[in-house]
This record gives C-alpha cells, sequence and structure tokens, in this order.
C-alpha cells in the first residue's frame, strides 16, 4: 500500500439512553490519533435509521439492495473504511440489537477487512460481546485482529472528565490492536484492490 493512511472507521454500537459507548469511543480515537497511521470516522450507532425488519433479499445475494434513506450514509461511511473497531457493551451477555441491525443490513461492507474491539461491561469487560462478534464477522469474511481492549466495572476506570485514571494498561492494549489493524488493514486493502474477484466470492 502507498503512504496514504487507512481509513479507521470506529463505530459506537450501543443505542441505549444514557449509554457510556461515547465516551469509550472517545478515548479510543484520542489514542488512535497519536499513531498518525489512519484517518478516523467515528460513527455513531444513535443517529442512523437502523430498522430492525430486514429486507427479503438478503444483502448477500443483493450487495446493493435498497436501503432506508437515513442508512445511506453509514453505508457509504462502511464501503470507504479499510479497518473497523467496533465499541460494544455486554448487553445480557451478548451485543446490542442495534449493533446487529447494522451489521445485517450490509455485507459487501465487510468482506476482507479488519475488525477490532474495544468492550467495557461489568464483570466481562465487554468480553462476552466480543466473542460472539467474531463468529459473525467470520461469516462476513472479515478478519478479527486477535488484540482488543477491555474495561471490565469501567465506571470504576473513568473520571467524570472521560479520561482515564491509569491509562498506560488500555494504552498499551489499544496501540497492540492498532499496530494488527495497520498491518491487516494495509495488506488486505491491497488483496482488495489487485485480486476484487476473490474478496468477492
Amino acid at each position: 500500500m502507498s503512504s496514504s493512511r487507512l481509513n479507521l472507521a470506529v463505530i459506537v454500537g450501543s443505542v441505549r439512553e444514557g449509554r457510556f459507548g461515547p465516551v469509550v469511543a472517545n478515548w479510543f480515537v484520542e489514542v488512535a490519533k497519536r499513531q498518525d497511521e489512519f484517518t478516523i470516522d467515528l460513527i455513531d450507532l444513535a443517529d442512523v435509521d437502523l430498522p430492525l425488519a430486514l429486507p427479503p433479499t438478503p444483502p448477500a445475494l443483493q450487495p446493493d439492495l435498497p436501503r432506508p434513506e437515513g442508512m445511506a450514509e453509514l453505508t457509504r461511511r462502511l464501503d470507504a473504511a479499510d479497518a473497523v473497531v467496533i465499541v460494544t457493551p455486554d448487553y445480557n451477555r451478548s451485543f446490542p440489537a442495534s449493533l446487529k441491525a447494522a451489521i445485517d443490513w450490509h455485507y459487501t461492507q465487510w468482506k476482507a477487512k479488519p475488525i477490532g474491539f474495544v468492550g467495557y461491561s461489568g464483570l466481562s469487560g465487554g468480553l462476552l460481546a466480543i466473542e460472539q462478534l467474531r463468529q459473525v464477522f467470520n461469516e462476513l469474511h472479515a478478519h478479527t485482529v486477535r488484540d482488543y481492549v477491555a474495561f471490565p466495572s469501567y465506571y470504576r476506570l473513568f473520571s467524570p472528565d472521560g479520561t482515564l485514571r491509569d491509562p498506560q494498561g488500555p494504552e498499551d492494549a489499544a496501540r497492540a490492536m492498532l499496530d494488527q489493524l495497520l498491518w491487516w488493514g494495509s495488506v488486505l486493502h491491497d488483496a482488495r484492490r489487485d485480486r476484487p474477484h476473490i474478496a468477492n466470492r
């Protein structure tokens, strides 16, 4: 890949009233900006029209299917992404319905792209959601990177101003994940460009 930056989409998966996701996402974006390797697009699903009723034809069979007008910008931004980071809580040992809807309304937008995760919750730090999301993205021909960031008991870790009380461990984890996203994002960007017939199978 050329020296140009990778496009990194950071998705806030929770749309619940009073959610903590934007605080976690803003922290991660600030860490990612320091690496100066990415152009970062922060996507908040609370701003997107995400009907749970899906179209009769799956996106896998009709990738350009008609979507709600309020979803057009999300689709464009996912198309432009070279790598994706999902910021998610655990909801009942899984991930939010809003996130599943955003995933299921799309298909080619995830293919042959690396996916990273930042989780937060009470005991697990979002790991229950992350492990299920790995299975979902594997089905969509995406590549989930090994490293992740987790915030168990997140409400104790962040100060009221949204900064971490002890940032070193989470920042080290975020940088390790970003390094993997950069490597895989660069390799898969070139592969999608040079061998589109394989990526689109």
